[in-house]
């Protein structure tokens, strides 16, 4: 009979052991899903910041274009009106002539 009990004593204590066992794996278990669900939202904020990021790329090449666009018509504006002013001096200088 004590041999019985040994051996129940023993399977008893395994038994303890794989329950404590189970039981360190289960929380590592719920500790790593934590970690998986951190490392999940640090993904998610990456891809939004670099989404954010190329979205302001995009907002700032069309500046730049509207910036060149806006340069080049006042270019032309300043030119039109050298134009125009060289064109009524002309006139003016006709205008003179006539009143001598």
């Amino acid at each position: 009979m004590p041999e019985d009990l040994d051996s129940l004593a023993h399977l008893e204590q395994q038994i303890s052991r794989v329950v404590e066992q189970v039981n360190v794996l289960r929380k590592q278990n719920a500790e790593l899903k934590n970690q998986i669900d951190a490392a999940r939202a640090e993904r998610d904020d990456a891809i939004k910041s670099r989404s954010d990021i190329e979205q302001v790329m995009r907002e700032s090449k069309a500046a730049a274009l509207d910036a060149e666009r806006l340069r080049k018509e006042t270019e032309d504006l300043r030119t039109e009106r050298k134009q125009v002013r060289t064109r009524i001096e002309k006139l003016l200088g006709q205008m003179d002539l006539l009143e001598q």
